[in-house]
């Protein structure tokens, strides 16, 4: 147990950064889009996250207050881009790779604080969960930096009609999930790469003669 300590900190750090990546994933300001139309984006600032886009509008509500509306992004919407739903895909299996390194970690810390000298088993846990804590590291650092690219280009999205949104803003730039995600990925990393550093402590027993 004395030389699992690392160990500990590695599922401290891919629990954080298991956290981050869902809320990263979950959140809608990836890219921050400010139009210069605000008939019906009365804040003149648009939402674009990986599941769908919001705007603040003043239309058909009562005079003093304010609406949000969004409209979810569609399986049959061809218009929206490829680093979107890809986001959507390797999201979703970066939180359970790292669902499953924080599992194999747990497993692996309860064996050695119980004082488990099956050394195989210990060493195995913890190298599933560095696999797994690298490879949700990986799966969340792609969307993140395909859509902090597409933010820096100004990249446009032709949305569809009934999204009453511009093709192409005047400006955009990273929203909150952009920095979070990134935040995420170190701490994934850092997990995988501690807990593949993990060797059994070797024991070497002496005899009185």
């Amino acid at each position: 147990a004395s030389t699992s300590h690392l160990q500990l900190t590695t599922f401290a750090l891919g629990t954080v950064g298991w956290i981050l990546c869902t809320v990263s994933m979950g959140i809608v300001e990836w890219r921050v889009w400010h139009v210069d139309n605000t008939t019906i984006i009365s804040s003149g600032v648009a939402w674009v996250g990986i599941w769908k886009v919001c705007f603040i509008s003043y239309l058909h509500v009562s005079p003093g207050y304010k609406e949000q509306f969004c409209h979810k992004f569609s399986g049959h919407d061809s218009s929206i881009p490829h680093e979107i739903y890809a986001a959507q895909g390797l999201l979703l299996i970066a939180m359970c790779t790292g669902l499953l390194g924080l599992t194999a970690t747990i497993f692996g810390l309860r064996n050695a604080y119980r004082g488990i000298t099956h050394k195989t088993i210990i060493a195995r846990l913890f190298l599933a969960g560095g696999f797994f804590y690298i490879s949700a590291g990986l799966c969340v650092l792609i969307p993140v930096s395909w859509n902090f690219y597409s933010v820096k280009h100004n990249q446009s999205i032709a949305f569809p009609p009934s999204y009453h949104m511009p093709s192409s803003p005047a400006a955009q730039e990273a929203g909150a999930a952009i920095p979070i995600g990134i935040v995420a990925v170190i701490l994934l990393l850092l997990s995988g790469t501690f807990s593949l550093s993990y060797r059994f402590p070797v024991t070497v027993n002496t005899t009185m003669k």
